[in-house]
């Protein structure tokens, strides 16, 4: 049986985008990967709304936790680098141990966690950029050949 691919989702405070998209990557092809997040500045918990948005699909994510990039830089072999977010794209190191050229992406998301207005339209926000997430990660799982 060959080895999961270790997938890391990177942002800044890990609460909102990364965790979603760790949850929706062990929803889609969890027996092919290791989802994994972390963020650069990562927040005391995971946001209500990216739990609440997760568990309308049937996902919990309500264990999981934030955490820092030093959990895993240089510890955990990483196959495949997600950054999802502006600032840690620009902010985040740039040689990852293991990490081959190619396997570095780029998605920037808009943050749901930083959108002011309403309960309503907060959720929106949420589910717009779990939406997204979901089919990028779809396409993702599709288009690798492993």
């Amino acid at each position: 049986m060959e080895k999961k691919k270790n997938v890391l989702f990177l942002c800044t405070g890990n609460s909102a985008r990364s965790q979603m998209a760790e949850g929706l990557l062990r929803r889609l092809a969890g027996d092919r990967f290791e989802a994994m997040s972390a963020g650069l500045e990562p927040k005391d918990d995971v946001h209500p709304l990216a739990v609440e948005v997760m568990r309308e699909i049937g996902i919990d994510i309500g264990a999981q936790k934030p955490k820092t990039v030093d959990v895993y830089l240089g510890r955990v072999p990483v196959n495949y680098l997600i950054v999802v977010c502006n600032r840690a794209h620009a902010t985040c190191p740039r040689i990852w141990p293991g990490l081959m050229d190619g396997n570095r992406y780029y998605w920037p998301l808009e943050d749901p966690a930083a959108v002011s207005g309403g309960f309503e339209e907060q959720l929106a926000v949420f589910r717009a950029v779990r939406d997204e997430l979901q089919e990028k990660l779809q396409e993702w799982v599709n288009g690798l050949k492993l």
